[in-house]
């Protein structure tokens, strides 16, 4: 039988548990892992080993951990389920060769995947995965060896990295200010994490799903606005200003606004740049994957700050981070993550922030984006995946290389290829088309100046898709 590929996307590789996410390709995972860094300079290498709360994940860390052993590469093994961003901390604080990390992220509970990061923290770049996959396929059906089974060294990641958070955040602000708090960590790695910082530091904070389910309640542990009222009815009986949210491995946010309307992250993105510009007076840049909205294009513009605009895959802006090129990047799939931290999207520190400009500001976020909208002009950004036919993603894969002059009547006015095909239109609105990678779906993002308009530029899109 032929060994199952196995290939780094944008943030790892992810498979469903017992089909090919099976012990036997772990161990050939965690085989190229060991082999590339191995071949990495200076020694001996040690390399964090960590997880979500998902099933089975302590028998994917021992597994993992064995292999590392036997060929060369110490493991650190994380007992406990830990944050992803948490993890990538440890690793430039334990100044370690890298991470693998057990998750699935926002994936529905029957994935489960490995992430792995570089000795910067920061997932693993092309050259790097590349590297890997190559390792990984040649060991073919070979046998991989594994270490006795055995107790590793472990090590604790979260006192750390609570103590950087709260370098990061204004939590005294927050105490000030007597905002309540509700945190859904929706069963995830967060657990324990966003609440207790809170709590210790006088904050009045509640949590929901606050215990281990690796079903996540059933379905897919992503804080989108539809999974996340538990949330708001536990606001509403306490009278909180705020809900935050994390997804499975926390490196993703969801926030709801005091009335329990959800805030899509294009907007929290927007009001945090915002907001660090005015409260830490950082300038020195911003970035925004090319999907993500231009009202981050025109605070830059406002601010006189330098804008980087990226391929999807938080790892470019990792790369910015790396560089202090900008006081903060994020990406419409709510990742972000702000100077002097690590080079990989937060969640925690993104809802803890939120909550900080909340308590500072004294508006609900309702009224802060209103007053932005004030500053810069207003923009409604949407999202929608259309799924296709063979024959239709065929046909239209070879049409996102042309050059089209109009879309809906509407005049083409300039075409971005950063990753996909962004079409600019002549009244500010843009639309944007991703082919996904793993399934015959393309991502099609909108964005127009005036929400009546949503409706239609949505439409005309979907109808270039299909013409």
């Amino acid at each position: 039988m032929m060994a199952t590929p196995i290939k780094f996307g944008t943030s790892g590789w992810r498979a469903i548990v017992a089909e090919e996410f099976t012990a036997a390709n772990i161990r050939r995972a965690a085989m190229g892992i060991a082999q590339y860094v191995a071949r990495q300079p200076g020694g001996p290498h040690v390399v964090l080993v960590g997880r979500d709360p998902r099933f089975l994940g302590e028998t994917f860390v021992a597994e993992a951990a064995g292999v590392l052993a036997a060929n060369g590469v110490t493991p650190r093994v994380i007992p406990e389920p830990a944050p992803t961003p948490a993890i990538a901390y440890a690793v430039r604080q334990q100044k370690t060769a890298g991470a693998i990390n057990f998750t699935a992220s926002h994936n529905p509970p029957e994935y489960n995947g490995i992430k792995f990061s570089t000795p910067d923290g920061a997932p693993a770049l092309p050259e790097t995965t590349g590297q890997i996959e190559a390792a990984i396929a040649a060991l073919g059906e070979e046998v991989v060896p594994q270490a006795p089974e055995g107790k590793y060294e472990e090590t604790d990641v979260k006192p750390g990295y609570l103590k950087r958070i709260a370098e990061l955040v204004d939590l005294r602000a927050i105490q000030k200010s007597g905002i309540k708090v509700v945190f859904d960590p929706m069963w995830g790695a967060a657990r324990g994490y966003s609440d207790h910082i809170l709590s210790e530091h006088g904050v009045p904070v509640e949590a929901v799903h606050d215990y281990r389910d690796v079903l996540f309640g059933g379905h897919a542990p992503e804080p989108d606005g539809e999974l996340l009222e538990d949330c708001r009815v536990r606001m509403k009986q306490i009278g909180a200003g705020i809900g935050i949210a994390t997804d499975g491995d926390a490196d993703r946010f969801g926030i709801v606004d005091e009335d329990g309307t959800y805030i899509q992250p294009n907007y929290i993105i927007a009001l945090l740049f915002d907001y660090l510009v005015e409260t830490r007076g950082w300038t020195n840049g911003v970035a925004k994957s090319v999907a993500t909205t231009n009202l981050i294009n025109a605070l830059a513009e406002k601010h006189d700050v330098p804008l980087y605009e990226t391929p999807v895959g938080f790892k470019y802006i990792g790369e910015l981070i790396n560089q202090d090129k900008i006081a903060i990047g994020g990406e419409e799939s709510a990742g972000l993550t702000i100077r002097g931290h690590v080079p990989e999207k937060d969640g925690v520190l993104a809802g803890l922030l939120i909550t900080e400009m909340v308590a500072r500001r004294g508006k609900n976020l309702g009224a802060q984006l209103e007053d932005l909208f004030g500053k810069v002009g207003s923009f409604y950004p949407h999202r929608e995946n259309f799924r296709l036919t063979p024959e239709v993603k065929e046909k239209f894969t070879e049409k996102v290389k042309g050059d089209p002059a109009e879309l809906g009547g509407r005049k083409v006015t300039s075409i971005v290829r950063t990753d996909g095909l962004k079409l600019i239109l002549d009244d500010g609105s843009w639309v944007c088309y991703r082919l996904s990678g793993t399934e015959p779906v393309v991502r099609v993002y909108t964005e127009v100046r005036r929400q009546e308009d949503s409706g239609k530029l949505s439409e005309a899109a979907k109808a270039w898709v299909l013409a």
